[in-house]
This record gives C-alpha cells, structure tokens and sequence, in this order.
C-alpha cells in the first residue's frame, strides 16, 4: 500500500465498502488478496441472459475476511432488465421461483410470514412494501377452508412494518413480537439493498440464507432479522436499488485509467494507488460535500414496481405449489 501524501490524502482514510451484495464483497475482496478467499466457496451458472452466482461462506474466518454471517448467497444478475425486456422479466421470476423453492424446502403444511421491509414513503426503499401488496396472503382462509378444498394453498402472512422514522418502532421489534404469536416455520424478508457496482442498480437479486441487518449497506445498520434473533429461519430477499455517490466516483476514475494507461501522465501516481486508496482520496475530498448521498437511477419508480412484481409473483409460485407459474408470469411476457 502506498503511502505519504497526494493531495493532502495520507493513504490511512479508507471508506468502507457500501454493498450489501455477498457478491460484491467476494469481488473486492479477492481483488485485495490476490487470491481466492479463504473459508468461501463461489459457484456460477448461467441461463441465457441470466447469471446465477452462488456464494457460500462456511468458516469463521470466511465470516470475520467477508464481514457476513455464514450461509448462502446466491446473486441472480440480469444486465438487461433495466431495459423492460417483458421475456426476460417472466424468465427473471421463473429462475428466482426455483432458487426460492430449493432453499426454502417448505413443506405443504408450513407457515410462511413474508416481511417487506423499508419506507413506503420512499420509492428506493419501497420495494418490501409494494412486494407485500402483491403476495398472495391464505392465513386467514386457511383457518376457514377445509384442507381438500384450500388448492394447495400453503398458510402465507404478510406485513410491512414500516422504518423507525415512521412508526417509534424498531423493525425488529415488531416482526419479533408477530413471530412470537404467528409461530411461523420461516420468515421471508424482503429489502432493497445498496451496491457498489451502478450496473447492478435494479439488474440484480440476492437471496440469503443467513437472514439480514436492515440499513447495513447504507451505514444505518438496525438490529438484524436473524434465526438467532426471531428463533425460525430466516431468508432474506434483496434487490440493489442505490449506490454510494463515492463508489461513483470511484468507479469513474478506473475507466478514467483505463483510457489513459497508454499515455504517461500526472496520474500516474493515481494509477499507482491500490483501489482502497483511491476510495480513500475520492471520500476525502466529496464527504464534506456529499456525505452519505446515495444514488438512484431517474426511472427508479418504474422499476420497483416492475421488480415488486416480479418477486411477488415468485414467491407466490415457489409458496403456492399448485398455483400455475405460466399464468403468473404471463401477464410479463
């Protein structure tokens, strides 16, 4: 690592990385190392224009190098979404209801509280809300309905609690305390979540098994939603939808030297920087300016509520096993 001074930047400020994304953590991490990291395991496949990367962190040390709780990460990349593909959104809710069914495991009697968490009063951080909107709830039928007629259904509730701003209320203290009397065999949270690349703005989603600190990408980290914290399992579920305005800039300056590496110059010294260097120096010179802005894309609005749908359409296959996952997702294509 390079130090003294450029710029009044001494080479010991170094941001932290804004990602929610196991992902991306992984990236970063191994591009500091120079080689694979120790206690993760990283697997990828593909399906058209679909990416489906896993990532599982199995050790202690996986843990405390990751800064993630241990368990399965698994990231579903679609590059092209933002553009409204239809076929490629129905092909998006086909493969993401797979990924939920395999790690979910339900049995046909399971209860299922599905959680969206966020501010509904936010379009960036609505997207847990508006997924509740359009989730297939059955509790209340199944009560009611005898077995042979309910369809398949499987007992499904749900419930957006809202943001401490909102409600004087912890999150976690109102899923816990519906927990605690629901008794449900799993919880669902659903979140929008920061990245650190701008091309996985709306284009991805993470499932994780290992539940979620709402807030943690954004540097508000709340108490989590975790099988150890609620007593059931937990599966978070996570769509990127901002990015930290530094990481902007930081990604900026790598095309920036990507041009110019062929042309000798006064940023050589920048080129010569390791990339928590660089980040160091942009968050020196923009935190007094811009703090902790966040960015969202302009058409924000339209995306959570094609993405809202999109997941709510999943979940509502991969919880309902006979409900027509054709039929769900054919109003997409």
């Amino acid at each position: 690592m390079v130090k003294g001074t450029f710029g009044g930047f001494t080479g010991d400020c170094v941001p932290r990385e804004y990602t929610d994304l196991a992902l991306e953590a992984h990236e970063a991490l191994r591009g500091r190392l120079g080689m694979e990291v120790p206690g993760v395991r990283v697997s990828e496949d593909h399906q058209g224009e679909i990416s489906i990367t896993r990532v599982e962190i199995f050790s202690e040390e996986g843990e405390r190098l990751m800064g993630k709780s241990r368990g399965n990460y698994v990231t579903i990349e679609a590059p092209s979404l933002r553009r409204r593909n239809h076929q490629l959104q129905a092909e998006l809710g086909r493969v993401l209801t797979r990924e939920l069914t395999g790690l979910l495991r339900l049995k046909p009697n399971s209860t299922i509280f599905v959680v969206g968490l966020g501010n509904w009063k936010a379009t960036p951080d609505a997207l847990g809300p508006r997924v509740v909107n359009n989730v297939l709830v059955t509790r209340h039928l199944k009560e009611h309905i005898p077995q042979d007629l309910s369809g398949g259904l499987r007992s499904v509730a749900a419930l957006a609690p809202g943001v401490l701003g909102l409600t004087g209320i912890e999150t976690s203290e109102i899923i816990r305390a519906v927990v605690n009397d629901l008794h449900p065999d799993v919880v669902i949270a659903v979140d929008a979540l920061a990245a650190r690349n701008i091309e996985r703005i709306a284009t991805s989603v993470q499932l994780a098994d290992s539940g979620i600190h709402p807030g943690s990408g954004v540097g508000n980290e709340r108490r989590g939603l975790t099988e150890k914290i609620l007593g059931v399992p937990v599966l978070a579920l996570g769509v990127p939808t901002v990015v930290h305005a530094i990481t902007i800039a930081a990604n900026t300056i790598d095309i920036l030297l990507d041009k110019m590496r062929e042309q000798p110059s006064f940023l050589q010294i920048i080129e010569e920087m390791e990339e928590a260097e660089r980040k160091g120096l942009i968050n020196e010179v923009l935190n007094p300016l811009v703090g902790d802005l966040m960015v969202t894309p302009k058409e924000i609005d339209v995306l959570i509520e094609d993405l809202s749908r999109i997941i709510a359409g999943s979940l509502n296959a991969a919880l309902h096993p006979n409900i027509n996952e054709d039929e769900i997702f054919a109003y997409l294509n």
